[in-house]
């Protein structure tokens, strides 16, 4: 079967393979339907050993007036509630619109809408889905050079003790078991980290990024 791991250094166990969710419900001439991506849930989590599911507030993409961001989390929250032991069968990641969306304020607010759509009072995993400030990989994946005068000094932006003590926040309120970031860099890692650390706050525990053995 499927292996399943520690994510990071906090208590959550994902499989080693996940469900993206990007395309669900889009408006892409090949996106699946909520249909086909219910059958995708019962195969790979029901059948195949599968927990992780990977999602975002701002899927699905394309998106359209008929199929606005957020209904990615629908079909999914939709899903759940046909059993309400499926809740416990997955591990759930979802991601805050990034950029200069990020802050104490924004991280909370849109958790909720998160939650709504999903239809649960918690998520496993909160993601930043760029960071709020200059980074290379926030450019939709592309390996750009690495500048750290514009990652320190580029503004507005919220400070990294301001996203991880909001983080630290919801975990403590039970809304969240962990956090982390998307399409970042080792030092947006690296300070956070260190942030969580003086705060007194759980450190991220997952950062998605594309990976090049080439362009490190």
């Amino acid at each position: 079967g499927i292996r399943h791991k520690r994510l990071g250094a906090g208590d959550i166990i994902v499989s080693e393979v996940g469900l993206g969710t990007q395309r669900w419900g889009s408006s892409d001439f090949n996106g699946p339907d909520e249909g086909l991506c219910h059958r995708f849930m019962d195969r790979a989590i029901l059948d195949g050993g599968v927990n992780l599911i990977d999602t975002a507030e701002q899927y699905p993409i394309p998106s359209d007036r008929q199929r606005p961001e957020g209904d990615t989390e629908r079909i999914i929250g939709r899903w759940m509630a046909k059993d309400k032991g499926r809740r416990q069968k997955v591990v759930l990641a979802s991601k805050i619109t990034g950029g200069q969306n990020v802050n104490a304020k924004n991280i909370k607010r849109d958790l909720e809408g998160t939650l709504q759509r999903l239809g649960t009072d918690y998520l496993d995993v909160y993601l930043l889905h760029w960071p709020a400030r200059y980074s290379p990989q926030a450019n939709w994946g592309q390996s750009l050079e690495y500048k750290l005068d514009f990652d320190i000094y580029s503004s507005p932006r919220a400070s990294f003790e301001e996203i991880a003590g909001a983080m630290g926040d919801l975990i403590r309120e039970g809304k969240l078991r962990g956090w982390g970031m998307c399409n970042d860099n080792c030092y947006g890692l690296t300070a956070s980290a260190y942030s969580a650390r003086a705060l007194g706050v759980p450190p991220p525990v997952a950062m998605q990024n594309d990976y090049s053995i080439i362009n490190r």
